[in-house]
């Protein structure tokens, strides 16, 4: 079984927050970053991947995501300080680091 992922992107620094979860990390994040679906993230430019964990299952995700979301803005800022000080595009380190020929860099199949 693949991992799966709950992520923050943000706008910029203390900007625009949005909290996802996907089992394709690069990929969605490439999604959201090229707009390729209409909504919060394209609508306020939120493309900076500043926090991620992985879960074991599906479950565990999408209780974590939820949990995430139900959070005062606040305890968000406090997660990503504690990973991410310098609220570094992680997608960036994400790709160096991606097994060849696994940029994420293209839509998932029709």
């Amino acid at each position: 079984m693949g991992a799966y992922y709950v992520y923050i992107l943000a706008s910029r620094r203390n900007g625009t927050l949005y909290v996802g979860m996907t089992n394709n990390l690069l990929r969605r994040v490439w999604e959201h970053k090229h707009d390729l679906t209409a909504g919060f993230t394209q609508k306020y430019q939120v493309h900076r991947l500043v926090w991620y964990e992985v879960a074991a299952t599906p479950q565990a995700a999408i209780v974590r995501e939820k949990q995430i979301k139900e959070w005062k803005r606040a305890w968000k800022l406090r997660l990503i300080e504690a990973q991410n000080p310098d609220w570094v595009d992680l997608y960036l380190e994400l790709v160096i680091d991606a097994p060849a020929g696994d940029s994420g860099c293209r839509p998932a199949p029709a």
